[in-house]
């Protein structure tokens, strides 16, 4: 099987992993063995990735084997990744992050391993002040230039926030989820079940949103 990292960007990563990364990062890797098109990608894939840092490693679970962890770690579908630092940030990943959403994972992990976000100041307090819990999915495709910034916005919200759980989901790879929420076009950011929005919108205008949806009714 060829490599999925090419040589040029598994040289430059490593540099990027050595200069960046402070602490150790968990990649927790769900799969199962039936009806998973992606799982064998996914894990040749993050193998290749936590190869460039002694300070990566990938944690595989199946996830009927493992059931009483996918359960923890609220998975339900597969192939999955959840980003695991110090402590749980509630960062995960539906679908293999390939294509743009390749960036988005790792600036993730670097974030994760420090343990915290920049956000612009009124983003920051924005985020800072949910007090209640948000559960927000971000729909991507690969080819979507735009998804990535979504992506990373509701994944430093989550970070810095203990109460926000933030989801990337490829519709490709997902589409009875696609279908349930109506996603027509890319990035879609859904919020708790009942709000969403679409495009590529800056981390205030991100921020805002979560932040209505945390104090929605239901």
């Amino acid at each position: 099987m060829p490599s999925l990292i090419s040589d040029k960007d598994r040289a430059f990563l490593q540099r990027v992993f050595a200069d960046r990364l402070r602490k150790p990062v968990a990649l927790l890797f769900f799969t199962k063995a039936e009806e998973c098109q992606y799982c064998s990608d996914t894990r040749a894939f993050l193998a290749e990735l936590v190869a460039l840092s002694e300070k990566l490693t990938v944690e595989e679970h199946d996830l009927l084997k493992d059931a009483d962890v996918a359960k923890r770690h609220g998975i339900d579908k597969a192939p999955a990744i959840k980003l695991r630092g110090e402590q749980d940030y509630g960062v995960r990943f539906f679908g293999i992050p390939a294509g743009y959403e390749f960036v988005a994972l790792v600036e993730d992990i670097i974030d994760v391993s420090w343990g915290t976000a920049d956000l612009p100041p009124k983003a920051m307090e924005l985020v800072l002040g949910i007090s209640r819990p948000v559960h927000l999915q971000v729909f991507v495709s690969p080819t979507c230039p735009y998804c990535p910034q979504a992506v990373r916005a509701a994944h430093k919200f989550a970070i810095l926030n203990e109460l926000i759980t933030a989801d990337m989901v490829e519709v490709t790879e997902f589409p009875e989820l696609a279908a349930r929420y109506e996603v027509q076009g890319v990035p879609r950011i859904v919020a708790n079940e009942t709000s969403h929005i679409v495009g590529a919108l800056p981390e205030v205008a991100i921020a805002q949103f979560a932040a209505f949806a945390a104090d929605k009714p239901g």
